[in-house]
């Protein structure tokens, strides 16, 4: 079995990865279809409207969050996600029978959008967390690799695939096909061995458990520095929906069939930087930190691509470079975290990378309207670069990396990297907060 693919040696986990990629597939042709019927079909290119359907369906993580990570902490997870998934198929099949029954108007997509995102809301931290019991702790950073390179190589397929199928034949049949996808992930989640499921320790009824998880992640600075990137980032960088849509459609001038185009592009850079992620052993912050300068570096370039073509490899950059940083911040605190405790740090984890959709949609969307595409995916840049720059203010100031003035070299200031008793240390200061955190 190959260094890449090593999980795959687990039954359980290559049952969960085949349903979860065609389930992925479907929920990227879905979201390519909709955001093409807000866009197009019912608005007159109203980039703020797509905002807003982004911000009802990833919304919902963050105001759920408290409760959500409860769930998953509290309940079996595997039935969870049955559940959530077949809500899901039935909110797929719902908003596909009112658009080709010609019925369906702007809030009605408003209303599907965020019954999704409440669905989803309990859906993914329990999906995140459900991973630990799939495989062995010598494999999560793996499994979590390949997680992200199933969702990003149905990124590579699914918008291609939509843009094709709008044109031919509706948004709404776009989004039955996408219904029929949630039953391969039903039908995995029934054929699983529970007994080889790994156990985890469910949290004790009693006081005070929601509020454990901030109490964590607060003695946490490691983490707290993971979730300030990945929110600066998450809220206005992760907006790709309205930077394809509007550069297609409005910069451009063309159809469905390249805003799925441009889509995939991005999804090929992000399925190479998943893939590489699998082979790394651990995940860490260092990674994380050129990877969000890479984020911002290459927005920027894409912001000022002259032409359709330019546009969609720089993009390749761009899904190399998110994917690697949201990657590696995922598999950081998952394989960081107690078991006990990582379905509410998973959902703040998560609700916060997604929870600020509500802010930074809308704004990108109003950026895009009111200065054009192109100063959208400017906002997104800086905010890659500016999480860049927090961690590396984290580093100095943790003594990650020491800055040394040396005046007999050519270039006097000097990066020192950490003793291997400075990371002793933090091992240290880690396992206390493990020891001490109420479960």
């Amino acid at each position: 079995m190959s260094q890449t693919f090593r999980s795959f040696a687990t039954r359980n986990y290559r049952l969960w990865f085949a349903g979860a990629f065609v389930s992925n597939i479907g929920t990227w042709m879905q979201r390519i279809a909709q955001d093409w019927l807000v866009l197009v079909e019912l608005t007159d290119e109203d980039a703020i409207a797509v905002g807003v359907v982004m911000a009802l369906q990833f919304g919902p993580q963050l105001v759920l969050l408290p409760v959500t990570g409860w769930v998953a902490d509290r309940f079996d997870r595997r039935r969870v996600l049955a559940v959530t998934q077949g809500v899901m198929l039935l909110l797929a099949l719902g908003l596909g029978l009112v658009t080709l029954l010609g019925v369906a108007e702007l809030w009605m997509v408003f209303g599907f959008a965020l019954g999704l995102g409440v669905t989803a809301a309990f859906d993914a931290p329990a999906r995140q967390a459900f991973v630990g019991e799939l495989v062995d702790g010598r494999l999560l950073a793996n499994a979590v690799a390949l997680n992200a390179a199933s969702f990003n190589g149905a990124r590579l397929i699914g918008p291609a695939v939509a843009g094709i199928l709008v044109a031919a034949v509706g948004s709404g049949w776009v989004f039955i096909i996408n219904a029929g996808t949630f039953v391969a992930m039903l039908a995995a989640l029934a054929a699983l061995h529970t007994s080889d499921l790994t156990p985890f320790t469910r949290k004790a009824r009693g006081p005070g458990q929601l509020r454990a998880g901030f109490r964590y992640v607060r003695r946490r600075p490691d983490i707290l520095l993971v979730f300030t990137m990945v929110f600066l980032t998450g809220t206005l960088g992760y907006n790709f929906p309205i930077y394809t849509a509007t550069m297609a459609r409005v910069e451009f001038g063309e159809g469905p069939e390249e805003f799925g185009w441009l889509s995939s592009a991005l999804a090929v850079g992000s399925v190479a930087g998943a893939l590489l992620a699998a082979r790394r052993d651990r995940p860490r912050l260092r990674t994380l930190t050129l990877a969000s300068a890479g984020f911002g570096l290459s927005l920027a370039a894409a912001a000022l691509a002259p032409e359709q073509l330019s546009f969609g490899v720089l993009l390749t950059l761009v899904g190399f470079a998110g994917i690697t940083m949201m990657n590696t911040a995922n598999a950081y605190v998952q394989t960081t975290t107690s078991p006990s405790m990582r379905g509410r740090v998973m959902a703040l984890y998560l609700g916060i990378f997604l929870g600020g959709t509500p802010i930074g949609a809308p704004l990108v969307g109003a950026v895009a309207d009111a200065a054009g595409p192109r100063w959208a995916i400017a906002v997104g840049a800086a905010s890659g670069l500016l999480a860049a720059g927090i961690a590396g203010v984290f580093y100095v100031r943790t003594r990650e990396v020491r800055l040394r003035w040396d005046r007999g070299r050519a270039w006097p200031l000097r990066l020192d990297r950490p003793t291997p008793a400075d990371r002793d240390t933090a091992t240290r200061e880690i396992a206390i907060v493990e020891a001490t955190t109420q479960r």
